[in-house]
């Protein structure tokens, strides 16, 4: 399993009872991605800089198609922009590669309503069980994450560190990009107002 995979995961479990916006859960998806080419040294940072190592494939598809679309000459990527590239629509690649795969099915709520959408549920597996388990156990990378999400507890003094000065760049870049989709939604939520205020002549 790799950490976007445990995460999708977790914040499906989580967001029964959670609200979730999709576009938080794309940049996380895609801190997740960095964060595991930094452990299988398939980057390093320099700065806020991106630096791809000599090519390698990864053993997992979406992370080999990650590593792919990173630049490879000078400046290289920012961690920023590249969240916010690779991250757009991640999360519907990441849904698509489970249900592929089988971890997912999708449910109508109800059979006699033919013309309801099904919604996707997670099946029992041993990539649901690790996930749970990685995340009960308290790990910060996973809570970090989840948390960006929108679905992971707060993270307070207490919560876990990472000592990893790499990994908890990404991170911290990662809520940053989060803090910054949930601004322009509220600019746009007034902007969107003000128009309809307009119309009714308030």
């Amino acid at each position: 399993m790799t950490t976007p995979r445990d995460l999708l995961i977790t914040t499906m479990d989580l967001a029964a009872t959670r609200a979730l916006e999709r576009g938080d859960l794309s940049l996380a998806l895609a801190g997740a991605e960095l964060i595991d080419l930094l452990n299988a040294q398939a980057v390093t940072l320099a700065g806020d800089r991106i630096v791809p190592s000599d090519r390698r494939s990864m053993a997992d598809r979406m992370l080999d198609e990650a590593a792919s679309s990173l630049a490879r000459q000078a400046p290289y990527d920012s961690v920023d922009a590249w969240l916010w590239r690779r991250g757009r629509d991640l999360s519907e690649a990441y849904l698509a590669a489970l249900e592929a795969e089988g971890q997912l099915s999708r449910r109508r709520h109800h059979r006699w309503m033919i013309f309801q959408p099904p919604h996707t549920v997670l099946v029992d597996s041993p990539e649901r069980r690790h996930a749970a388990s990685r995340y009960a156990s308290g790990e910060p990378v996973l809570a970090a994450l989840a948390t960006a999400a929108g679905t992971g507890d707060e993270l307070t003094e207490e919560s876990p560190s990472v000592a990893d000065e790499a990994v908890a760049t990404v991170l911290a870049a990662v809520q940053d990009a989060v803090r910054d989709l949930e601004a322009e939604r509220q600019r746009r939520a007034i902007d969107e107002a003000a128009f309809d205020n307009i119309w009714r002549g308030d």
